[in-house]
């Protein structure tokens, strides 16, 4: 997981005690996490170094939570599941769409422009993707 600005870590937990699966929390040494669960991995604080060390350590099997569509695209692959804190898989199908409007919404900052706030988390958001993250771990299960 990419846990420094992550605001589903609880859900995660939760679920991956459940069903006993191991969770590594990558995070940077301005974040101090111990859940007494996670393997935390903690990296400097230069731009994209957990990036790079989430890159480094997926694996076949595992699933990746993180809202940066950089670090999606760098992680998508075969038997990689990468999912969005929102609820939402990123895919071949919606991860273009994504960087680009990624993009767009940088240059538009860079030039002195605003960009929408994004919008209070819900109670809904949460539930959405603790429905897929379940739904993600069953389906694994079962095809093993």
């Amino acid at each position: 997981m990419d846990a420094d600005a992550c605001p589903v870590k609880e859900i995660i937990i939760k679920i991956a005690k459940q069903k006993s699966i191991p969770v590594i929390m990558f995070a940077d040494t301005s974040h101090y996490i111990n859940d007494g669960y996670s393997s935390v991995i903690t990296v400097d604080r230069h731009n994209d170094s957990a990036d790079y060390e989430i890159t480094a350590a997926a694996a076949a099997g595992d699933i990746v939570v993180t809202q940066d569509y950089g670090l999606a695209a760098m992680v998508m692959a075969p038997n990689i599941t990468v999912m969005n804190q929102d609820g939402f898989l990123y895919t071949d199908e919606n991860i273009d769409m994504l960087l680009e409007s990624r993009h767009n919404a940088s240059k538009i900052r860079r030039s002195g422009g605003k960009t929408t706030n994004q919008k209070k988390r819900r109670y809904e958001d949460d539930e959405k993707f603790e429905n897929l993250l379940n739904s993600i771990i069953i389906s694994q299960m079962t095809s093993e």
